[in-house]
């Protein structure tokens, strides 16, 4: 049966403020992912909410590239254990049952929600530390931490962005805006990883995928352009009310 036009609109329209979002702080996942939650499974929505991601991510690193060719030698660190905590997390998704991820996906929505709604205060408290040359045993910390982080967004991903920005502050990097630049590209290394393991095992829903991730491209690379000047706390009270309402639906909607 053809989907009407509004399903249409409503996934591209999410996917174009998703791109914006997390080229601008992060938590895009929590727009993508309800609106396909409405029409998919949890695990094909989360699959194909991944795949509509990824180009936007890439995205924002081009609209980021000035800042990006400053932070090369931080990518090198940290580009490694995000792509092998994205695969251990993806295989998590796929390999386990369905109900497993079914059943995890209210509280990870809450701890996304959560994560975005202190995004404000983590920065400022972080903000407040000197960008100074790590050690080696804070380098080895954070390269830890990045695997972690890659394994959660392999399996979800939602507020991967807040949890990136929150340990870069001690890489040395000197501004929010190549903390981003580095964010982009780490998420996108993730979700590369994690894609290839979802189109293996045909969890990817092809048709609604591809006009999404067009969208989300869109929205990406804007909002990597307008972040610089770009208050987002608007957009993240609405952003953290949709996680908080999908959150309580998949609890109180399951039967």
């Amino acid at each position: 049966m053809t989907d009407p036009i509004w399903t249409w609109f409503f996934l591209s329209a999410s996917a174009v403020a998703a791109g914006v979002v997390n080229a601008a702080a992060g938590g895009g996942t929590l727009l993508t992912f309800p609106s396909l939650l409405a029409i998919l499974n949890p695990v094909s929505a989360n699959a194909t909410s991944t795949f509509a991601l990824f180009p936007g991510s890439l995205a924002s690193g081009l609209g980021y590239r000035k800042e990006l060719s400053l932070c090369r030698p931080h990518l090198i660190r940290l580009l490694p254990p995000s792509l092998a905590g994205g695969l251990i997390g993806s295989l998590l998704v796929t390999r386990l049952p369905e109900r497993v991820f079914a059943s995890a996906v209210p509280w990870l929505l809450i701890a996304a929600s959560v994560l975005l709604l202190l995004q404000r205060p983590i920065a400022r408290f972080f903000g407040t530390q000197p960008h100074t040359a790590p050690t080696p045993a804070t380098v080895a910390a954070i390269v830890f931490f990045q695997f972690l982080v890659g394994i959660y967004g392999g399996y979800f991903g939602a507020g991967i962005g807040i949890l990136m920005l929150s340990s870069l502050a001690f890489m040395g990097i000197p501004g929010i805006h190549q903390m981003n630049a580095v964010k982009s590209i780490l998420a996108a290394g993730m979700n590369a990883i994690s894609i290839v393991i979802f189109i293996l095992s045909g969890a990817i829903v092809w048709k609604y995928a591809l006009i999404m991730g067009l969208a989300g491209t869109i929205g990406g690379y804007a909002g990597a352009r307008v972040a610089r000047r770009m208050k987002p706390d608007y957009i993240r009270a609405f952003v953290v009310c949709i996680g908080f309402a999908v959150a309580l639906y998949s609890w109180f909607g399951r039967k």
